[in-house]
């Protein structure tokens, strides 16, 4: 009778294993990752910038996250110490001195730079961050198991995630306002900036429009478009009148950020198998190895 019943659960657990490889199938994470030659971007001239933070206010407010009265954004004492984007916060603006005998501080936006060859995407073991063809890199919270790959994989330490909610946290991070752009409007901090230090565009227009700028105030620039090539490109660009490490960018090389965390990760989570699945299995070892020892109590 054991061994008929063993038979019969060993043709159960065939049939186990038939449907976990087809729902692992369909499971494959396969993220978005396009790189349309159409792409849009924005270029940020940080000598232009006032550091009037209203593109800090225009963020929340499209994003429907708490927004103090745009008021508020008047006291410049927030610029005694450095931010970072978080989970309250999609995008910040730090303040830089220039030197002893230029009054005029440098002001940086600072967001997610929407790379071309997002290690986001690349590190997201169930395909949650997609970068789509007009150039935005978002996020898909239904997919996302909560692992934070991302956040250890970006260049830019950009993704933050809502520790402050137990229940249904989220990865928060500036989305290039894919919800405006897919219907043809523009970013809300670039819509929004009084001195059109935010220019969004078709990508390739902007790097030509940036090494314009340089050639025609060399005295204004230095000969360097950030983000035209760190890291394989991204779509947000800057110029400045200084080296962007002394303002806190990040010293980074030409080659993509995935590299191996890709192979890796896909090659390990290429099909994801449901843990109801795994635990069927287990369970089926284990009841297999407890009547293999109630047989062996009977026959002694």
């Amino acid at each position: 009778m054991a061994n008929q019943s063993r038979r019969d659960f060993l043709k159960q657990a065939a049939l186990v294993g038939t449907a976990v490889t087809g729902l692992s199938t369909k499971s494959k994470a396969a993220p978005k990752n396009s790189l349309s030659e159409d792409r849009m971007g924005v270029l940020v001239d940080t000598t232009v910038c006032i550091g009037c933070r209203k593109c800090e206010w225009a963020c929340k407010t499209a994003h429907n996250l708490e927004t103090p009265p745009l008021e508020s954004y008047e006291d410049r004492s927030v610029f005694e110490n450095r931010r970072r984007p978080d989970s309250k916060a999609l995008t910040v603006v730090n303040e830089y001195q220039k030197n002893e005998s230029e009054k005029i501080p440098i002001n940086v936006k600072v967001q997610c730079m929407h790379c071309d060859h997002p290690a986001c995407v690349s590190a997201c073991i169930v395909g949650a961050f997609s970068k789509q063809e007009n150039g935005s890199v978002i996020w898909d919270g239904d997919r996302c198991i909560g692992c934070r790959y991302c956040m250890v994989a970006c260049p830019f330490q950009v993704p933050a995630f809502e520790f402050e909610k137990a229940l249904k946290p989220d990865i928060k991070k500036c989305d290039f306002c894919f919800a405006r752009t897919k219907d043809g409007q523009i970013p809300a901090c670039t819509e929004i900036c009084p001195v059109e230090a935010i220019t969004y565009g078709r990508r390739e227009d902007l790097v030509k429009a940036a090494h314009e700028k340089i050639k025609n105030y060399p005295h204004r620039y230095i000969n360097r478009v950030f983000g035209e090539s760190e890291v394989g490109g991204t779509s947000w660009l800057y110029l400045s009148s200084k080296e962007f490490e002394e303002l806190e960018f990040p010293k980074l090389g030409k080659d993509p950020a995935p590299g191996v965390s890709e192979a890796i990760q896909h090659g390990i989570f290429a099909y994801f198998v449901p843990p109801v699945a795994l635990y069927a299995l287990l369970g089926g070892v284990m009841w297999i190895n407890k009547n293999k020892k109630n047989d062996q109590e009977t026959e002694i």
